[in-house]
């Protein structure tokens, strides 16, 4: 647990809670791969939403229990033995305690950031699996591959739905042994100071959006994911530990030339209970070229943006802070 003295609190935001709303808040869509019709509900819950919830998803229940079991085992060992992993930047993997980035984000988060590669494997070394590294590593690589094929057929049915060919146009990104992916292991501890304040929450990791393709993330039963609605309020995303929530990334808003657009979403913690969530991002080959897809600029429609490589975008977005727009900087000047 990582327990953090009151004048070290100040540095990080503590957000009032609302009260529940009387208003009817929206239901997050809900995708049932063995449904017929599932590519058409996807491609209207990455319009509509730029997020969904995926069931029945094929996972196996046990590859999920077992990393969760292993990422506990790491999160709960002394500082100085997680730090071993080495520091997550700027190589972009390693053991990550309320710094995010390098241009100065916080949060109240430790986490590990692997590299994940077909060819390669996930991980820098052995150092970066704590104390059983053969035992950690074997439980990040059954479940990293179970869940990127299972993003892959997400991504078949999404590319069905939009009636575009190949229908591996987006998932051969992923599945290429260049494919340039990352897994992450977020713990985001319970913060004492905040039981005195019974409507308030600190951020434990700040609203963003991510640069990848598709997001795709399963965390224990304790709530705290939030996602932005097109209106900029804020919804609590309801935990569900057996399901898949799958985020629209700003290289796949620029694929489908804005047609759907990556979700920002942020994490609150609370004083009372731990969440865990993992994280797969599913990236591009650092030389692929992102732009829309001539498929689906039809009827005279222009590109909203300028194309870039996946380096580019990449290496711009490491440079920004998590809540800037990134795409900002490749969006196409409408001519006045």
């Amino acid at each position: 647990m990582v327990v953090l003295s009151k004048p070290a609190i100040e540095q990080f935001t503590v957000i009032r809670t609302s009260k529940p709303s009387s208003t009817l808040l929206p239901c997050i869509p809900i995708i049932d791969l063995l449904k017929p019709d599932a590519m058409n509900s996807i491609v209207k819950a990455c319009e509509e939403f730029g997020f969904f919830k995926v069931i029945n998803h094929g996972v196996p229940m046990d590859f999920i229990s077992r990393l969760e079991s292993e990422a506990i085992n790491f999160f709960s060992l002394p500082l100085h033995e997680k730090e071993k992993a080495g520091a997550p930047y700027p190589i972009g993997f390693g053991y990550g305690n309320k710094k995010i980035g390098q241009n100065g984000d916080v949060g109240w988060v430790e986490y590990l950031l692997m590299t994940v590669n077909p060819k390669l494997g996930c991980g820098r070394s052995s150092s970066i699996f704590g104390e059983n590294p053969e035992r950690f590593r074997g439980a990040v690589n059954e479940y990293v591959s179970a869940v990127r094929r299972m993003a892959c057929e997400v991504l078949e049915l999404m590319a069905d739905g939009l009636k575009i060919q190949p229908r591996n146009v987006f998932s051969r990104l992923l599945m290429d042994e260049e494919s340039d992916s990352l897994f992450r292991l977020n713990h985001y501890p319970p913060c004492p100071e905040l039981q005195d304040f019974s409507e308030s929450s600190m951020v434990g990791f700040g609203e963003h959006t991510d640069p990848q393709i598709i997001s795709v993330l399963r965390s224990n039963n304790t709530s705290g994911l939030q996602i932005s609605l097109r209106d900029g309020n804020w919804i609590s995303v309801p935990p569900d530990q057996n399901s898949f929530f799958f985020n629209v990334g700003d290289s796949l808003q620029v694929m489908t030339n804005g047609r759907f657009k990556s979700i920002r979403h942020r994490v609150i913690t609370n004083g009372y209970k731990s969440r865990m969530s993992m994280i797969y991002f599913g990236g591009p080959p650092m030389s692929e070229k992102i732009a829309p897809l001539p498929s689906l600029m039809g009827g005279g429609q222009t590109s909203l943006y300028k194309e870039f490589t996946w380096f580019e975008y990449k290496k711009s977005a490491y440079k920004s802070r998590l809540a800037d727009n990134r795409l900002l900087l490749f969006e196409k000047i409408a001519a006045s």
